[in-house]
């Protein structure tokens, strides 16, 4: 074997350890008889969405943490910053952090530890699987009365816009076992983001096809758009060491720097439910559009157009951010509030724009989407403030404006988000009416929209003229940083989505019984499989070896447990 064939293969083993170890990682109906003893208790505590209690309620919960968090102000910590403080005066809850861990599969893990040890905290966020093991074991408290009660009439609101799909995912025999949140549909696309300065340089125009990407990116790699005379560019970033090559039906939102653009490109989904031909579910990761997509993909890596040490690299970012690669994936938000702000502290002139590509073969972009309930609030059976943790998330979709933006709002207690399915595009449109001089702030104080206002306030601030461009000479981010994060990304982010596009649903984004037992093993198999068809460890036939295996190793049985949920 050649040394440098040697060398390569080594380096994948690495990465599959590491890929290994981190994938191991109808409305409901009012029951009248549903947490009565709750009910009670809530009852005697407070009158409604925003009573202040008279006496002070402690509740315990378990947070994720970002380690990487600098926002806070000397002296804060997780368990008393500004937001704790702020439920503390207007709610009189007293917010306690029984145990913290790192966002992402270490909470994760420290979820499972407490549902399997049977000893959770007062309340706390998780997901799909995890929710779904606490209301099997009769560990939640039923929240129907207390969400009817104390739930303000936005939040309502926005859980309604989903025409029922928030609560059915919460709804187990009639009872709201946790409160959903819901995501702007806007969270759900994923697009490319590339560097337009480097398309100017070298006289090219923003990729709209797979063969116009890859031949952006061969110039991005080959003619020194940085100018600094060395070979030292990437054209396409990828995921970061725990990363996805895609998201999938479990975490369908919020997989930036992974190639979910390229594989749609192709009408695949993988990792998605979708509905054959025949009318019956099949999965997307078996389809021959998929083999189509990694057979791209793998072209794209053994040419070099993508980061070599894609899923070894710890952080993603720091390719935008030193100003080495010129083109990755993610949301709208990807953008100023990812790591473009520290990318133009670097370098004032890194113009990063958005846009909905690469097309499919008709010119047609064609997303999948996620499911808009992703996240649960759940409260322990027993707790005897189930309507404190409801008021929590009332306060913040009230008053979110009000705070500090420097400071993380990952740091409110028990977050989860809530955003009308259109808050985006709305946002978007207003901020346009309000540079152009058509709409004022104070006509855009509109319940659920908790943002709006404030940035109509703001936006001027940081955007330049002319107010219809978007590269990044026509802003002005030192004005105020955390106002330039969310204008950026709003208005180059959301302005690609303004377009029609074809959306790609899962057909189920829950699990089935077979999954609790199967899953892990599928899930193994199916990122070790395609990471080594795209790295070329791998001959591209290993595909029809694992689409035979997924089948009989459960698959198949997972696939007719879904139809049969969905008769």
């Amino acid at each position: 074997m050649s040394k440098p064939k040697k060398s390569m293969l080594l380096l994948l083993a690495g990465m599959l350890v590491v890929l290994s170890a981190c994938s191991e990682a109808n409305t409901a109906k009012e029951s009248p008889k549903a947490s009565a003893g709750a009910a009670q208790t809530a009852s005697q505590t407070a009158a409604g969405p925003f009573t202040k209690s008279e006496k002070p309620i402690t509740i315990k919960i378990g947070k994720d943490v970002d380690a990487a968090d600098k926002s806070l102000p000397a002296g804060d910590s997780p368990e008393s910053n500004q937001y704790t403080r702020y439920i503390k005066d207007n709610l009189n809850i007293d917010t306690k952090i029984v145990w913290q861990a790192a966002s992402g599969k270490d909470y994760d893990q420290k979820v499972n530890l407490s549902i399997a040890s049977n000893d959770l905290p007062d309340a706390l966020v998780v997901k799909d699987k995890e929710f779904r093991q606490m209301v099997k074991s009769g560990q939640l408290a039923d929240l129907t009365e207390v969400y009817n009660k104390y739930a303000s009439p936005a939040l309502k609101s926005i859980v309604d816009s989903t025409k029922g799909l928030a609560l059915k995912s919460v709804t187990v025999d009639g009872k709201m076992y946790a409160l959903p949140n819901v995501t702007t549909e806007s969270d759900m696309v994923h697009m490319m983001w590339i560097r337009k300065d480097w398309l100017d340089k070298l006289g090219l125009q923003p990729p709209k096809t797979m063969d116009d990407l890859e031949k952006v990116a061969k110039a991005f790699v080959e003619q020194d758009p940085d100018g600094n005379g060395k070979a030292d560019t990437i054209g396409i970033s990828g995921p970061q060491l725990g990363g996805l090559l895609n998201a999938d039906f479990i975490n369908p939102n919020n997989n930036n720097y992974g190639f979910d653009p390229i594989f749609a490109s192709f009408h695949s989904y993988p990792g998605f439910w979708l509905k054959g031909a025949d009318g019956k579910t099949t999965y997307g990761s078996l389809q021959p559009e998929t083999k189509q997509a990694l057979s791209k993909l793998r072209d794209l890596y053994s040419k070099g157009l993508i980061d070599k040490e894609m899923t070894i690299r710890k952080d993603a970012q720091e390719l935008i951010k030193n100003g080495t690669s010129g083109i990755y994936f993610g949301l709208w938000w990807a953008g100023g509030y990812g790591p473009l702000a520290d990318a133009i502290k670097n370098n004032p002139k890194a113009n990063w724009q958005a846009y909905t590509a690469p097309l499919d073969v008709n010119g047609e972009f064609t997303p999948h989407m996620g499911n808009p309930s992703n996240q649960y609030l759940v409260v322990r059976k027993g707790y005897e403030h189930p309507e404190a943790a409801i008021q929590m998330e009332n306060l913040l979709l009230r008053d979110e404006s009000k705070f500090d933006v420097k400071v993380n709002i990952g740091n409110y207690p028990l977050r989860i988000v809530f955003a009308p399915m259109d808050e985006m595009d709305v946002t978007y449109k207003m901020m346009k009416e309000v540079l152009a001089g058509t709409k004022k702030p104070e006509d855009l104080d509109i319940p659920g929209y908790k943002l709006l206002k404030a940035d109509a306030e703001k936006v001027k601030k940081v955007k330049l003229e002319p107010y219809d461009k978007y590269d990044i000479q026509y802003w002005d981010p030192n004005a105020d940083l955390g106002t330039w994060k969310r204008m950026y990304s709003t208005l180059v982010g959301i302005a690609p989505l303004q377009q029609p596009f074809k959306k790609t649903y899962s057909v189920t984004y829950s699990q089935t019984k077979t999954m609790e037992s199967r899953w892990s093993a599928l899930d193994k198999l199916e990122k070790e499989t395609f990471l080594k068809i795209i790295m070329g460890a791998a001959p591209l036939e290993t595909f029809d070896k694992f689409v035979e295996d997924w089948k009989k190793q459960g698959g198949d049985q997972i696939i007719t447990e879904i139809d049969a949920s969905l008769k």
